[in-house]
């Protein structure tokens, strides 16, 4: 039995079946929902978290044997072991982050990990990898692209976030919409200034849902004069 497959034997082992249930319909897992599909556990993530950490000692590339089962909670284990792995073996993580997007396909998988593998091992390096990824046909690419960034809007730096928010901003995901106004409500977060010179002279035309996600902790007055268009 490969470590991959007796990972999977512990998993189901904590399965829940109320919890799976909920959790297929609050993923959307239905026919033509963006989860359509995927299968759950019913695993809560700290008991996920603390799996993780005992056994991150695994291979990578029995890290990314996981990561290819149809079983949600698989993969969110083998990404939570990478991201425990990252420091210590980052160039060969990310390599193998980015050769299984396809099997990073769910809003929480992407932003439990993007940041700490895809943003983290950018930092020092050339950026253009997220250009890329920005403009992918894949909703989870271009979502991997923005929440990467919140590595470094949490080191002050920002130019990266305001650009691939610039690329996404007509991006017809709602995912997408709160993916990039989470983002810009962080950047605002430690710097306003710098938010709010992104969104002037763009806001009238961003999807509602972006906008509110990132003006979602102004103060009330300054809100709703972006809401209202009167800025």
């Amino acid at each position: 039995m490969t470590t991959g497959e007796k990972l999977t034997k512990q998993l189901k082992a904590l399965g829940n079946k109320t919890a799976a249930e909920h959790a297929q319909r609050f993923f959307k897992t239905g026919p033509g929902q963006y989860g359509e599909g995927d299968v759950f556990l019913g695993i809560k993530v700290p008991v996920l978290r603390k799996l993780a950490k005992g056994h991150r000692d695994i291979s990578l590339d029995d890290a990314v044997e996981l990561l290819q089962s149809p079983l949600h909670e698989a993969r969110l284990l083998a990404l939570l072991v990478m991201v425990l792995q990252a420091d210590q073996n980052g160039a060969a993580i990310y390599r193998a982050y980015l050769a299984n997007t396809h099997r990073i396909n769910n809003w929480d998988l992407v932003d439990g990990s993007a940041a700490q593998i895809v943003g983290a091992h950018l930092f020092e390096r050339d950026r253009k990898p997220l250009t890329k990824l920005a403009k992918s046909k894949s909703l989870w690419e271009r979502r991997i692209a923005i929440i990467a960034t919140f590595y470094f809007i949490r080191r002050n730096q920002f130019d990266n976030t305001l650009a691939i928010a610039d690329i996404l901003l007509n991006d017809k995901e709602d995912l997408m919409h709160k993916a990039v106004g989470w983002m810009l409500r962080e950047v605002g977060n430690r710097n306003l200034k710098a938010e709010e010179a992104f969104l002037l002279p763009r806001y009238k035309q961003m999807p509602r849902t972006m906008l509110r996600y990132a003006i979602e902790r102004f103060p009330e007055p300054k809100r709703l004069a972006y809401l209202k268009g009167q800025l």
